[in-house]
């Protein structure tokens, strides 16, 4: 069985949001020093995981964070970075670049479900942040973006987006209808490398790693 398709799903590294303990969402913060490093680190991992010859076109939310993240991706890889501002995370409102206690204090938590609870609620829930994105809406455009990325047909593809925008791209990989994205969470980790393949037999889509971090060694 042959692989024909490989997109990996980078999130990015540390930036400068992460050190000051403030929200992130649309925030447009930059890279640390660290994060740079990181950066350079994931495209290493990248190169050494995607063959010279292959096309690898680099998907990017368009804030800073990930649009550098991009960058030194797809220079490593001898391409170019494309900005699509669907990849971006979910938007937190008024609540983005102020101190993450500031939104802990206000922020509305969905109840706990139970059997009987209808799990598609969740995906509408006011989290009490003016301007916020609902789950829905944060799902749609990342699906949307997603959905506008594999029709381009490629061996290989990367994806550079944020944590909780992460489980969207894998479920729209995986098809996932977003009705049913109202609890699923997929594992993410600042510089994390998931990878997603498609065969040639079946032409099954495989969550073939998650969220790796061995790459980013001690940096």
């Amino acid at each position: 069985m042959v692989i024909t398709r490989s997109l990996f799903v980078v999130t990015h590294p540390e930036a400068r949001h992460h050190l000051e303990a403030r929200v992130g969402g649309w925030h447009d913060s930059e890279l640390t020093v660290r994060g740079e490093l990181q950066a350079d680190r994931i495209a290493a991992e990248l190169r050494s995981r995607i063959p010279t010859a292959a096309s690898a076109p680099v998907f990017t939310s368009d804030l800073k964070r990930t649009r550098r993240t991009a960058e030194v991706i797809a220079d490593r890889l001898g391409t170019r970075a494309i900005d699509h501002p669907g990849l971006r995370e979910k938007s937190y409102g008024v609540a983005e670049g102020r101190e993450q206690s500031w939104l802990d204090a206000r922020f509305i938590f969905p109840p706990v479900p139970d059997d009987a609870f209808d799990h598609t609620m969740r995906l509408d829930h006011a989290e009490g942040i003016d301007g916020a994105e609902t789950r829905r809406e944060a799902g749609a455009r990342i699906y949307a973006a997603v959905g506008e990325i594999l029709t381009q047909r490629a061996s290989h593809q990367v994806v550079v987006t944020h944590g909780f925008a992460h489980t969207f791209v894998i479920g729209r990989w995986l098809e996932l209808p977003l009705e049913a994205m109202g609890r699923a969470t997929f594992a993410a980790h600042s510089g994390c490398i998931t990878e997603l393949t498609e065969d040639d037999r079946f032409g099954n889509r495989t969550l073939r790693s998650l969220a790796a971090v061995d790459h980013l060694g001690d940096a």
